[in-house]
């Protein structure tokens, strides 16, 4: 055992089962040993290595002299047990070969197909040389036996048996731990999974689109003598985007179909036009259900204009005093009115009295400069 050796393994298989080879081949060299064990037999954390695999260093063929000097120059030999490799000659010159080395101790087997002893050719899966040499009662491991429903879980079981085996330490020694690695690359996997998952959910749903509803709310004083809001029309522009309704009463909302997820949460232009209302124009942190303040235009239905006309000698009347809503005004020179009513107290129409007698004593909202009233003799 005190021979140096250039490589730990030598893996002999059927060429039928190279990628079982290049499976344990890779197993075997990157397996990391706990760190308690390799401080006490002063192993490297990845002691088995390097692993010789014949399609990664020579080509396949014969038992050449240069495939023997692989074989004289490692530990130990693992054979790739199956019906294809029992059937292969030349995986059984390679056992006898390592056997004639006198290494037999060294010769290890790891099942992958086929039933060991069978007396089957189509099942069997260790190689006629081996009863032959008379080498002992081998079990090797097998990566089909059912030690746990997972086959998979059986299979790691099997590479560590290989392990335990090649670097004759106990089997419980290293499997405990590899269970616990296993179970926490599991563990990763499944929070890796999990986060995949909720970042793939959380991308869908913020590209799923949703429906907005918009309710108007009047931020002014409520007048209910006033008519009430009609034909608001409701502008929102996303981006390149622009859309617009049109809300009828101050009792209902309307509704923008089809909004991307992406734009809940933040801001968006709106603006709304409404007879006897002032324009808004503004932003707002978009919600599914978003209020909008508006406010009722004070001027509509409070600024009084009008003349008082004499028909009879077709002249204005100035200096007269006329009175309303609780106001009071003097035409003036030219005979025109002007009043401003406060919106709590404006009406549609409003009664008029003065100091002169009036033909008619009403005034209708709205009213400009060209409407007049007149007066009687």
């Amino acid at each position: 055992m005190k021979q140096e050796f250039k490589y730990f393994a030598f893996i002999s298989y059927s060429s039928m089962d190279t990628k079982w080879g290049k499976r344990v081949q890779r197993k075997l060299e990157h397996y990391r040993m706990p760190a308690t064990l390799c401080s006490k037999h002063g192993w490297e954390r990845k002691p088995i290595n390097p692993v010789f695999f014949a399609p990664t260093d020579i080509q396949p063929g014969g038992l050449t002299e240069e495939l023997q000097e692989r074989l004289k120059a490692s530990r130990n030999i693992i054979v790739i047990c199956s019906p294809n490799s029992a059937q292969s000659e030349w995986v059984g010159k390679e056992i006898e070969f390592f056997h004639q080395l006198g290494r037999t101790k060294q010769i290890h087997f790891f099942i992958v197909d086929g039933t060991p002893h069978s007396g089957n050719p189509a099942t069997e899966c260790f190689n006629p040389i081996v009863e032959t040499l008379g080498l002992p009662e081998i079990l090797g491991a097998n990566i089909h036996e059912k030690i746990y429903c997972w086959s998979w879980l059986n299979k790691e079981r099997a590479y560590v048996q290989l392990i335990s085996k090649l670097l004759g330490v106990e089997f419980d020694a290293i499997w405990h731990r590899h269970k616990r690695l296993l179970l926490q690359k599991i563990i990763a996997w499944a929070i890796g999974i999990i986060a995949i998952i909720m970042a793939l959910v959380s991308v869908w749903v913020t590209n799923q689109p949703v429906d907005v509803s918009i309710k108007l709310n009047e931020a002014s004083v409520h007048n209910s003598q006033l008519p009430a809001l009609k034909d608001a029309v409701v502008t929102m522009t996303l981006d390149n985007e622009v859309k617009t309704d049109t809300l009828r009463s101050l009792d209902n909302a309307i509704t923008f179909t089809n909004i991307p997820h992406k734009y809940l949460g933040k801001e968006v232009h709106v603006t709304v036009t409404c007879p006897d209302y002032l324009p808004c124009d503004t932003t707002l942190v978009l919600t599914k259900y978003a209020v909008l303040n508006i406010r009722r235009d004070p001027h509509v239905y409070g600024d009084v204009h009008f003349r008082l006309w004499n028909p009879e000698t077709e002249t204005t009347v100035p200096h007269a005093e006329i009175a309303m809503a609780g106001q009071a005004a003097i035409s003036d020179e030219e005979g025109r009115v002007a009043l401003f009513i406060p919106l709590e107290a404006q009406r549609e129409a409003y009664s008029l009295s003065a100091s002169v007698p009036l033909a008619n004593d009403t005034i209708y909202l709205p009213c400009g400069p060209d409407d007049v009233i007149l007066i009687k003799e």
